[in-house]
């Protein structure tokens, strides 16, 4: 936290209208902690809960990753986690008002307005099914910081660290969402974040029974739509933004996270993993998803199926999302090179050291 603050500070060049949200954010994310402490002490239940078996899909940011879930998602045997969730995973409210989802409504209403274009590169809304990177800022961890502001001290920071401790709250923010829901026992919970492909060894570590869905698409591709992506956002919250910093930083990063990830995996041979590329999700969306329901052993009811259709009918917003390399001072050939150089030095990941346990991870602990 303390890094984070110096970097907004010295290095994110915040607006007026940027330094509101950064405050807003840190210190509703304190509160959310308290709150967590609080809700722990109160239903010790909520820690006997056991996560099983999770579907977690891995893939860099701008890889399918979103549509997967969202398909999946049509399937009601599958708890996923909805924006609103995502930007406060712990519930709050006087009586039963939850104050969640009016205050999601509000910010992605917002959002919109400020920059339509954000609509199109990451279409979603309060309820719709979203990654969990409000799982990741409840313990100051993710790459959501590096895609809102320029932290490099952060940064750094955060791809040494040793990121157990933040999946050990992770499980424990899974858990009180499901409490919160009245999710059934054996419901299949559905993951999906680009920060997993970061952090694979961590995630591994407190799900060992996971099953992987791998989610593949061109590099070239990859970077491009994701340094797009972080202009957008930061544009938001700055009043300085360098296209070319941000791409030298996300090639940079989209590479590293491809040797983690291979890392991870060759580490982890006997952890179910199957892959999709992006080209056969756009191409026929039909073949994929079916193999993945033959990979996790389920069948594929006619009217999920009818529900996925629908859900794809609905979704153009994305479409119009026009980005060029060039823009970002990247070229096709760099991005080969650092690639093949990511390629070239894969080594099996080395767990980082402890870490002191959080008071929430404490209480977990204890219940």
């Amino acid at each position: 936290l303390s890094i984070l603050l110096s970097d907004l500070e010295q290095h994110a060049a915040l607006s007026p209208i940027g330094r509101v949200i950064a405050c807003g954010q840190m210190v509703g994310q304190l509160r959310a902690r308290i709150r967590a402490e609080r809700l722990l002490r109160a239903h010790p239940e909520i820690g006997q809960q056991r996560i099983t078996a999770p579907v977690i899909i891995v893939g860099p940011m701008r890889s399918g990753t979103t549509r997967i879930q969202r398909l999946l998602a049509c399937d009601p045997r599958f708890a996923y986690t909805r924006m609103f969730e995502s930007m406060e995973p712990v519930p709050y409210g006087r009586g039963r008002q939850d104050r969640r989802l009016p205050i999601a409504a509000a910010v992605h209403a917002f959002m919109r307005r400020a920059d339509p274009n954000l609509q199109r590169i990451h279409p979603t809304g309060p309820l719709q099914p979203d990654e969990e990177f409000g799982l990741h800022s409840f313990s100051f961890h993710g790459a959501q910081y590096e895609v809102q502001w320029n932290v490099p001290n952060f940064a750094a920071y955060a791809e040494k660290a040793n990121t157990l401790p933040a999946y050990q709250e992770f499980s424990t923010l899974l858990k009180i969402m499901a409490w919160g829901r009245k999710d059934p026992p054996g419901k299949i919970q559905l993951l999906k974040s680009p920060q997993f492909s970061a952090d694979l060894p961590s995630l591994l570590r407190v799900f060992p029974d996971a099953r992987l869905i791998c989610l593949e698409r061109s590099p070239k591709e990859v970077v491009g739509s994701a340094a797009s992506l972080v202009w957008h956002h930061q544009r938001l919250h700055s009043a300085e933004v360098n296209p070319h910093r941000i791409g030298r930083e996300w090639l940079r990063k989209s590479a590293d996270r491809a040797q983690r990830t291979a890392g991870a995996l060759a580490a982890n041979p006997a952890v179910p993993r199957m892959r999709v590329p992006f080209e056969e999700v756009s191409a026929d969306w039909q073949g994929p998803v079916r193999r993945i329901y033959d990979f996790l052993g389920l069948t594929l009811p006619a009217d999920v199926l009818q529900r996925m259709r629908a859900y794809l009918q609905r979704s153009r917003d994305h479409r119009g999302h026009i980005y060029r390399l060039s823009e970002f001072g990247i070229s096709a050939e760099e991005v080969d090179r650092a690639f093949q150089t990511s390629e070239a030095t894969v080594q099996q990941p080395v767990s980082g050291p402890s870490a002191r346990p959080s008071r929430v991870q404490l209480i977990a602990s204890a219940v």
